[in-house]
């Protein structure tokens, strides 16, 4: 992993003007939100937050079930939220945590109140818009008893901007029975830099499912979730689709520890590196019984780059049952000949091919969006076929 050195972006001084209707952005800026899965018209949302450089410039819920604020606010609202900030990433982790600790610029505080079940997205939005931006943020999702949400979450840059520093802490808490769908789209460029840290809780009968989308370019991600089941019948799921453009280095993973009975994880990430390179890391430890988890990593590489698939599976007592795959190669020359022979050329049988295999279809996308990254896929064959 090359080294970021923070001196290099501006962490302070860097504040946004408040937007009390995200239509009033330009539309340039809107199209970027758009590609981090953020829309701007609100009716097909229940809450939206919106944080701009180091100032948060959008907050609002439409249903009453929904609490959203800039975690600043709801640090004084709630006596230093004692019971979950900083409660699960140690804030002296490394360099990147201490910064994020020690000059809070903002982050969303979202909670889903007990036995609400939220049928619009809520939407949250961390953008870069100044040139070497540095921006520091901390996020806290509590999904109260019984509670359902689906949280879409964007990490963009504005048009324009090229380089900046994302750092970004995460907690989240399922309580008992709940349920939290978290996907996250990043929309960076090329010189970017982002060190996402996060956690997560999920008690008795509670479920979250994680799901992934990076498809643009990015110099430099590290990010390594770890979600923690500590209540019986309790359920995590992580689903990851990236691309590693030219140029993009991608150290990531998701980890699951199973503490309860009647556990359940899977983690599933499909990378292409496209001249990239890719770690792919993945880690399920289980310390009770019955408890099973599937681990499984595949990766293309499409015109150079580079892929690791590092899985790991941990059990420590008798009866646990972990199990992975993982696989690195090419696309399969008999799947591109039995698409031929109904048709295709040998371009459109691999873009199908690949549109398949980086398939998000599951994850509750903005049709512009999903088309999007339909285009996308398109582009990214063309390029390699050249």
């Amino acid at each position: 992993m090359s080294k970021v050195d923070l001196k290099n972006f501006k962490f302070d001084g860097l504040k946004q003007e408040a937007i009390s209707d995200l239509n009033a952005l330009s539309d340039a800026d809107k199209d970027q939100l758009l590609m981090a899965g953020v829309v701007s018209d609100l009716s097909t949302r229940s809450a939206s937050y919106l944080q701009m450089d180091q100032s948060a410039v959008h907050c609002q819920s439409r249903n009453d079930g929904v609490e959203i604020m800039d975690i600043k606010d709801a640090l004084k609202k709630y006596d230093g939220l004692k019971e979950y900030f900083w409660t699960l990433v140690d804030k002296d982790k490394d360099e990147f945590t201490r910064s994020a600790h020690d000059n809070l610029h903002g982050g969303y505080f979202i909670r889903v109140k007990a036995g609400a079940k939220i049928k619009e997205p809520i939407q949250s939005c961390l953008m870069l818009k100044s040139e070497n931006v540095g921006q520091n943020v901390h996020n806290i999702v509590i999904i109260e008893e019984g509670a359902e949400a689906h949280i879409i979450t964007g990490c963009s840059v504005a048009h324009g901007t090229k380089s900046g520093a994302h750092l970004g802490i995460s907690e989240f808490f399922v309580k008992k029975n709940a349920s939290l769908t978290f996907t996250m789209v990043h929309n960076w460029s090329e010189a970017v830099a982002v060190r996402p840290r996060s956690a997560g809780v999920v008690e008795e009968g509670g479920k979250f499912l994680n799901n992934y989308v990076l498809l643009k370019p990015v110099k430099d991600l590290q990010m390594y979730p770890a979600i923690t089941l500590n209540g019986k019948d309790s359920v995590a799921r992580f689903n990851s689709v990236v691309v590693a453009t030219e140029g993009s280095l991608l150290d990531m993973g998701n980890r699951v520890v199973m503490n309860a009975p009647d556990t359940r994880c899977e983690i599933i990430a499909r990378t292409i590196a496209a001249g990239g390179t890719i770690i792919n890391r993945g880690h399920i430890a289980a310390n009770n019984v019955p408890s099973k988890g599937h681990l499984e990593c595949q990766g293309l590489i499409l015109g150079g780059g580079r892929i690791w698939a590092i899985p790991e599976l941990d059990g420590t007592v008798e009866g646990v049952e972990l199990s992975h795959e993982a696989s690195v190669g090419k696309i399969a020359q008999e799947e591109i000949e039995y698409l031929m022979a109904r048709g295709m050329d040998e371009n459109e049988a691999t873009s199908t091919i690949v549109r398949g295999f980086l398939n998000t279809d599951i994850m509750g996308l903005p049709d512009r969006l999903q088309k999007e990254i339909d285009k996308q896929i398109e582009e990214l064959q063309a390029s390699n076929a050249m």
